[in-house]
């Protein structure tokens, strides 16, 4: 062996032979093929708008069965129920086990108020059972349920992003890949779905949403990163779905939709995007999807979740130990201990004076307003008595001698005829 480069790290070494180990990846080939693969997927959107229908389409299956219409005298189901459904199915030998996650009700109702919360919960209920499992003393058999993937579906309006859209995916995208896809595409035309597509690309870029993009680094080739590119381009995808074969004119059968004025193909790029959709989704980045899930969003939600239950991180455990420096650390910590403890005494002690004088200033101010009421109630009553006296004094004048004989004589004329 001849050394190429050197550096302070692992040295990069040219191999003169052939050893082996470039066939390992056939090996991790040969043990999933073996084993199979895992894959939760699920999908969201309103009754009606073609969930159904485009499972069953992408993977060439009855994942899930016709169901019964409802009378029109049954009452609506109400609120947003989680169901699952799980299959397993072969392509090439290679064995999958589909587990897909419906959402009835969601966006049925008149007030749709949280109708993301039960979707939420059961996406973080899924997180908490996998970490369960993770703590558990035994860990030889792991049950991964967690969604790999999501469907948003959105309905075909041609103007903008609804605001149950926008709430939605604000809440779950950094809890799932979040692929937003726009259902029933042949009830718009063309230009009219580039003009919707464009509209839904600014309110998501505008509301900070994150959504699942193929994403090309240095060791891919041109071919996967022009179909990366290709990818990109078509995101939001618009899509149909049929589980029928209809003839066209040549009497080829096609997945598609028959109307007045022409066939519609599921698998024709010129008529909608069902083929990028499938191909990001499980040709070239399922395993993407489900890294994304394992090593992004699952770690980020794991982390929080252990911090907000006091959980701390000890980056002592692996590094040297060295006494002097972990009491220099404990003194410091110490230190910054007591001072925290020091300025949180100070800002209580702080606040509690602030409080003391905050009432003290009150109990002045009504002290003040009832002194000046009782002021303005004193001086009131007194100008009554000033007004009240004076009107006494007009009336009641002093009596002159003259007037005073004159009674007197009156008096005597009363009593002079008996």
């Amino acid at each position: 062996m001849k050394s190429t480069s050197g550096s302070a790290g692992a040295q990069k070494k040219k191999m003169q032979g052939y050893v082996g180990f470039s066939n390992y990846p056939n090996q991790v080939h040969r043990r999933s093929v073996k084993r199979g693969f895992n894959f939760t997927l699920m999908v969201v959107g309103e009754s009606g708008i073609g969930k159904s229908t485009l499972i069953n389409t992408l993977f060439d299956s009855k994942i899930f069965s016709d169901r019964e219409e409802m009378p029109p005298s049954a009452e609506p189901t109400k609120g947003v129920d989680v169901t699952s459904m799980s299959a397993d199915i072969q392509e090439n030998g290679v064995k999958l086990r589909l587990t897909v996650v419906d959402t009835p009700g969601f966006g049925d109702s008149i007030n749709n108020e949280d109708a993301w919360q039960p979707i939420l919960e059961n996406i973080e209920s899924r997180f908490d059972a996998y970490l369960a499992q993770e703590n558990r003393v035994n860990r030889s058999k792991i049950s991964d349920n967690r969604i790999d993937a999501v469907i948003y579906f959105i309905k075909p309006t041609g103007h903008c992003l609804r605001a149950i859209d926008i709430e939605f995916m604000k809440r779950l995208h950094t809890k799932v890949n979040l692929i937003p896809i726009v259902a029933k595409a042949d009830t718009l035309t063309a230009r009219e779905m580039e003009q919707f597509k464009a509209k839904i690309l600014a309110d998501i870029n505008y509301h900070g949403i994150q959504i699942f993009k193929p994403v090309s680094d240095e060791f891919d080739d041109p071919e996967t990163v022009s179909d990366n590119r290709e990818i990109l381009s078509k995101i939001p995808f618009a899509v149909i779905g049929s589980e029928k074969h209809v003839e066209c004119p040549d009497g080829s059968l096609v997945r598609g939709r028959r109307y007045p004025w022409g066939i519609i193909e599921v698998e024709n790029e010129k008529h909608n995007d069902f083929i990028k959709l499938r191909q990001m989704l499980l040709r070239t980045h399922m395993e993407e999807l489900k890294d994304s899930t394992d090593m992004v969003l699952y770690e980020n939600y794991r982390t929080q979740k252990l911090l907000s239950m006091g959980h701390v991180q000890d980056n002592n455990v692996f590094r040297e130990f060295n006494p002097l420096v972990q009491l220099e650390e404990e003194r410091r910590a110490h230190e910054a201990k007591m001072q925290k403890m020091e300025a949180e005494m100070t800002a209580v002690f702080q606040q509690k004076v602030q409080e003391k004088e905050s009432k003290l200033k009150q109990s002045e101010e009504e002290l003040y307003a009832r002194h000046k009421e009782m002021k303005t109630v004193l001086e009131k009553q007194r100008a009554e008595l000033e007004e009240k006296k004076k009107r006494a004094e007009a009336t009641a004048r002093p009596i002159t001698p003259m007037e005073q004989h004159a009674t007197k004589g009156k008096k005597k004329n009363i009593f002079s005829g008996f």
